[in-house]
């Protein structure tokens, strides 16, 4: 290698676009804005104009900026991973969320680790403990039974996001949504149709959701100036075929209706298809309204009424608020309130029923 070489190389300059390896400091330079500003816009902790987060993309792009994940952790002495206890992996509610996580806590640099902790405590202490275990830097737990005080105990130690909880403790911030609200929207709907006889399928009610939608359902019919038949509310437990099962005893027991409302959508799912076999059909023999607005609900035959759970955004806050927390600051997110989906499935009775319909013959 000749000096003449040596010298070239030594003077050429990094080219924009990824012809050298461009740096922090250079991103904010061309940015017009400090490098601790480009930091917190990466790991999504910064409250920034739009304007100042277009510029500093723009940057990040002319550039051809890549952020070392590996470094940033070694540097904060942290793992770069967060742990997060689900319910049900497969669940196509939880599902939502955790698609919303992934992808808040991937454009932060950060990889989370899903467990199942399958609505036990004992297993959801398990899951915390393992994730403890591999260095997680903070853990988002969706729901769940394990008591506010097993969570409060563990923030005292790594960042704890909860949803699901109205809890306040130090290293812990809780998501919740308005279920009280979402119900009574759900069951307010169904009295402005003309409904008067409303089944309602409970969800579990060891899980505050569960709790907070009969109490809407109640609330609503008490506004309404009815009286709450006991024979109308049955119980489920978020599954389709507890809803199945739900109608099933509905009928049989031979109870009028004219609408049902279930507790959630799977529950919804597997109600219609009980009503189905019972050759009853939904909306004109019975009007059906379900509670999270899962993807899958557009698609049902017919369409159906549930209130919007944003699900996708849940994710996304609950992320957002651990990357506050790991950052040293106090979240201050809320969930949007519950509005209703006014579908197909529900519309005004043909008739009130006075005694429980005989199935149709085939």
């Amino acid at each position: 290698m000749n000096d003449s070489s040596t010298g070239r190389r030594r003077g050429r300059k990094p080219a924009e676009g990824g012809g050298g390896k461009a740096t922090l400091e250079m991103v904010a330079a061309a940015a017009g804005v400090s490098a601790a500003t480009v930091s917190r816009i990466l790991n999504g902790t910064a409250i920034v104009s739009d304007d100042k987060r277009a510029a500093v993309d723009e940057a990040i792009a002319r550039l051809g900026y890549v952020p070392n994940p590996v470094a940033r952790g070694l540097a904060g002495g942290r793992t770069l991973s967060v742990g997060v206890v689900t319910q049900a992996i497969d669940s196509p509610f939880y599902g939502g969320a955790l698609r919303g996580i992934e992808d808040t806590l991937g454009q932060a640099g950060y990889s989370p680790l899903f467990v199942s902790g399958h609505w036990t405590a004992a297993h959801e202490a398990r899951c915390i403990e393992a994730l403890r275990s591999r260095r997680v830097d903070g853990i988002i737990v969706l729901t769940g039974r394990l008591s506010d005080s097993a969570l409060a105990a563990t923030a005292r130690e790594l960042p704890i996001v909860v949803t699901g909880r109205r809890l306040k403790a130090p290293g812990l911030y809780a998501l919740d949504f308005d279920n009280f609200e979402g119900a009574r929207l759900a069951t307010e709907h169904l009295l402005e149709l003309g409904h008067r006889h409303i089944a309602f399928v409970t969800g579990d009610l060891k899980h505050p959701d569960g709790k907070e939608r009969l109490r809407g359902y109640r609330a609503a019919l008490e506004a309404a100036g009815l009286k709450q038949e006991p024979a109308l509310v049955t119980p489920g437990d978020f599954t389709e075929a507890s809803g199945l099962a739900a109608v099933e005893w509905l009928i049989d027991s031979g109870t009028p209706f004219s609408a049902l409302f279930a507790s959630n959508d799977q529950m919804a799912f597997g109600a219609a298809l009980g009503l189905y076999r019972r050759q009853l059909h939904v909306p004109e023999d019975v009007s059906l309204v379900g509670f999270d607005d899962l993807a899958a609900a557009v698609y049902s035959i017919p369409p159906l009424t549930s209130v919007h759970h944003p699900v996708y955004e849940l994710g996304q806050l609950a992320a957002r608020a651990m990357l506050q927390l790991l950052a040293g600051e106090q979240p201050t997110l809320d969930l949007p309130a519950p509005r209703l989906v006014v579908r197909e499935s529900s519309q005004p009775p043909r008739r009130n029923p006075a005694a429980p319909r005989a199935p149709r013959r085939r």
